[in-house]
């Protein structure tokens, strides 16, 4: 079965590749001849997920999936939420870092969550997938490794943030990988 998934990004699209197996093959956006930005203007995450899918079926009429993931910071009323990746007003990890420890600034309630949510549109059925990890932000950043708020993220139940775990530690039991398998799960019952 061929698949569209909503991503330009090769590291994400190898992950997915790996985990779906020979059954399905991946193609990207550029694959199928899209150069489109797609929307993301919904104010919500799994609205976000649902838009970029939909767009992708609707102009180029390939079954294809989408996700969009944010931070939930409980002390924050949710933020940043979906606007995670431009919290600061720039996709650079460290100021966005910076303004969530700001804004944090002298909270006790440090709790929060990372939440992805996959939406499917197969032959034109939607499908939607949710994880969520439960956490806590640390008052500073610890670690090198992950990407975004990973630095001062620690789940709960580990003694680690997730910047200090390994990909495949991470890829364990992130948000991400939770709503992956429920929808690889799915998947693999059409093709039975």
């Amino acid at each position: 079965m061929e698949l569209c998934f909503a991503t330009n990004n090769h590291h994400k699209l190898a992950e997915v590749s790996a985990k779906l197996g020979d059954a399905f093959t991946l193609k990207t956006l550029l694959d199928i001849g899209c150069t489109d930005e797609l929307p993301e203007t919904t104010g919500t995450i799994p609205g976000n997920s649902r838009q970029k899918a939909d767009y992708v079926w609707t102009h180029f009429g390939v079954s294809c999936f989408a996700d969009d993931s944010g931070l939930e910071v409980d002390a924050l009323n949710g933020e940043p939420g979906v606007d995670s990746a431009y919290y600061s007003g720039s996709r650079d990890h460290g100021k966005n870092i910076e303004k969530l420890l700001t804004n944090l600034a002298g909270q006790s309630n440090r709790k929060a969550q990372f939440i992805t949510v996959f939406t499917l549109v197969l032959h034109g059925v939607e499908h939607q997938f949710q994880g969520i990890i439960e956490g806590t932000i640390l008052t500073e950043p610890r670690g090198k490794g992950g990407f975004g708020y990973d630095p001062v993220f620690q789940p709960t139940g580990h003694d680690r943030t997730f910047a200090e775990m390994t990909i495949d530690e991470k890829g364990l039991i992130s948000h991400r990988a939770q709503a992956l398998a429920k929808m690889i799960v799915y998947l693999k019952e059409q093709i039975k």
